[in-house]
């Protein structure tokens, strides 16, 4: 009986030890290392330093005009000093907001000239409520009677000017014309990042001619650039400007660009509001006032007739995927210099004269014989190049071409339309897979 017991015991440890040890075979669970973000080869665009202005008593005052009118011009423009200093002019006034709030710019702290400016966009908003849109019929293209909205701007630009202490005719011609352009183009009645530029240009041209100091540069983004925008939106929405060369739901913004730069800046290293939470409408609401990334977010949900980021502005929904605000601020100033100053469809409209000079060997609007944009003819040719080959082409009145984005009426007009007939509001219908 013992001896069947020890072989049963026996055979158990023989049959233990047959069973082979995996504890070396097994590989060694480990958490997962987090994949590095890929590294975009292009680096960011470096901040120049801002040139000493111009000596006014040298420069001859003239009506700005048109001079990138070839991809060669274009080439001699990203090579100037011009360049330089557009670009230190706005990556300034983008530094100069980085962790500030909207609300941190004091009446009290504003000097007379942004007092001044501020004024003018007042009564460029009383204009615009002064000239009502005509019945269209419920077209969503845009209206005509933008341009006498234009028109009247026009009118008011002398005195506007004088009361920044402008006197010379020849000075107010030549930094006025940057603000008249800056509202949007009279013929075609749309509106682009290049008539957004043309206001800053504005604002370039009064520092040049040190109305305005670099101390002030906080308040021409917090306070006057943001009232523009208040502006421009009622311009928008009033008018349903065509956005100019849109690329539909995939560009970032179909009419502003410098919000989401100087937005950026403002969020840098905000404790708490991430890129993410520019999906989050609780966040949207109570800081959309405070910061210009964010306020543009929410008008870009408010002119939207599908709810949801991701299928109306798929750009802005993957850029918000970015690990921290400085990865998206360092793509809008790559995007600044690619998709703005580097584009040939958007710089064949920017505008030089003795403040904002060309370089030499551009060539000279009246020589080649090029329209100036106020001259062009209501649904008259437009001479345009190309995005892909810079091919100089006409765009018949009847249409245009995939170059330059096909003509749409705006995603306002739309959205503007369905309130009227008692749609949208709060009821913004929803992609049936959402």
């Amino acid at each position: 009986m013992m001896g069947k017991f020890c072989q049963g015991v026996s055979s158990k440890r023989h049959a233990l030890s047959a069973i082979p040890d995996l504890k070396d075979r097994i590989p060694k669970l480990e958490p997962r290392r987090r994949r590095a973000d890929p590294s975009n080869p292009i680096p960011v665009p470096d901040t120049p330093a801002l040139p000493p202005r111009p000596d006014l008593s040298t420069l001859t005052f003239k009506t700005p005009s048109r001079r990138i009118l070839s991809p060669a011009d274009h080439e001699l423009f990203l090579s100037s000093p011009t360049f330089q200093l557009v670009l230190a002019f706005v990556f300034g006034l983008s530094e100069s907001v980085v962790d500030t709030a909207i609300s941190s710019a004091n009446e009290s702290e504003l000097s007379e000239p942004v007092k001044a400016v501020l004024s003018i966009l007042d009564e460029a908003e009383a204009l615009c409520r002064d000239s009502p849109p005509n019945d269209q019929g419920g077209s969503r293209f845009g209206n005509k009677v933008f341009r006498t909205f234009l028109d009247k701007i026009k009118q008011h630009a002398e005195q506007w000017h004088q009361a920044l202490g402008l006197k010379d005719p020849t000075v107010v011609a030549e930094v006025s014309t940057y603000l008249n352009q800056s509202f949007g183009n009279r013929s075609r009645i749309d509106y682009g990042s290049g008539h957004e530029l043309n206001f800053i240009m504005w604002l370039l041209c009064l520092y040049q001619l040190s109305i305005i100091q670099c101390d002030d540069f906080p308040s021409l983004v917090l306070r006057i650039f943001n009232r523009y925008l208040e502006v421009m939106r009622l311009v928008q929405s009033t008018y349903y400007l065509e956005p100019a060369g849109s690329h539909g739901v995939w560009g970032l913004d179909d009419y502003q660009f410098l919000p989401f730069l100087f937005g950026s800046s403002q969020l840098l290293h905000h404790p708490f509001i991430t890129p993410r939470s520019i999906h989050q409408e609780l966040t949207i609401e109570e800081f959309g006032d405070d910061f210009l990334y964010l306020g543009q977010v929410a008008f870009v949900n408010s002119t939207k007739t599908v709810k949801g980021l991701r299928w109306h502005s798929p750009m802005l929904d993957d850029i918000s995927s970015a690990k921290n605000w400085s990865k998206i601020e360092g793509g809008m100033k790559r995007m600044f210099v690619s998709e703005v100053l580097r584009k040939l469809p958007v710089m064949q409209h920017f505008l030089f004269g003795s403040l904002i000079p060309a370089t030499e060997g551009m060539s000279e609007q009246d020589a080649s014989g090029a329209a100036n944009e106020e001259d062009e003819e209501e649904a008259g040719e437009v001479e345009v190049f190309d995005d892909k080959d810079g091919v100089r082409h006409v765009h018949q009145p009847v249409g245009w071409g995939d170059c330059c984005g096909i003509k749409v009426p705006s995603s306002i007009a739309a959205a503007e339309e369905m309130r009227k007939r008692g749609v949208g509001g709060e009821h913004l219908r929803r992609i049936p897979f959402d």
